[in-house]
């Protein structure tokens, strides 16, 4: 009861149809966060695409020069040497036929997969469970790679993977409110640069309709995205 009030207060003092500049809307949620656990702040850009067809669909990974602040739980799927590479690169599960039965289970501990390519006729056996929970390991996405050591440090590090929904929106967390102001910022900057450059050659005209941040119990604010460039 008392979070939908707080929540009420919030609204009736703050313009929900303004476009901010993105550090005043950062600010603004920075300051208005009443709930006790730390939020994180989520991003939604609305795209000029018709999701209905494939060419103009948008997918990938973008590295967030300040993190995510997560404690990202990395599993690699891979032999021999690559296995090793991968223990010593910090991945929380290494395995290969025993993680794939792991899986099987129900047991899926871990944020990210990444795999060397050898092993994706293996992982094709769990495709069904991965596939709907965003963990397939993908070659565009970095995923799936000889490099594993990269691969490692990069999901570790703050590498967040995106695409759009069927309402053609693109939402990711893009780090935690105890963040400071400016690393914030960065990082929105990075997610939004990153977007702007995926842009299909399909989609004729502008690309990015819409651009809103918010922190994980609040509100959203529209942000102008020409302070963004």
């Amino acid at each position: 009861m008392n979070i939908s009030k707080n929540r009420k207060k919030l609204i009736e003092k703050i313009d929900l149809n303004k476009s901010y500049e993105p550090i005043e809307a950062i600010k603004i949620l920075k300051e208005n966060s009443y709930v006790k656990f730390e939020e994180s702040l989520e991003i939604a850009i609305n795209l000029r695409i018709d999701t209905n067809k494939t060419e103009q669909n948008i997918r990938g990974v973008v590295n967030l020069p300040k993190g995510t602040g997560k404690n990202i739980r990395v599993a690699v799927m891979a032999k021999g040497d690559k296995a090793k590479e991968s223990s010593e690169a910090g991945a929380d599960i290494v395995g290969d036929d025993d993680l794939v039965n792991s899986i099987n289970a129900g047991n899926i501990d871990f944020d990210v997969l990444i795999a060397t390519p050898d092993m994706m006729p293996t992982i094709g056996k769990v495709a069904k469970i991965l596939g709907p929970k965003g963990l397939m390991p993908n070659p565009k996405l970095g995923t799936v790679t000889q490099d594993v050591k990269t691969a490692v440090s990069n999901s570790k590090a703050g590498q967040i993977q995106y695409k759009n929904d069927k309402a053609g929106i693109v939402h990711a967390g893009i780090g935690k409110l105890n963040f400071s102001e400016e690393d914030l910022l960065e990082n929105l900057k990075t997610f939004y640069s990153s977007i702007t450059k995926s842009k299909p050659d399909a989609v004729k005209g502008s690309f990015i309709k819409k651009v809103s941040i918010a922190s994980t119990m609040g509100f959203g604010l529209e942000i102008n995205s020409s302070f963004l460039r």
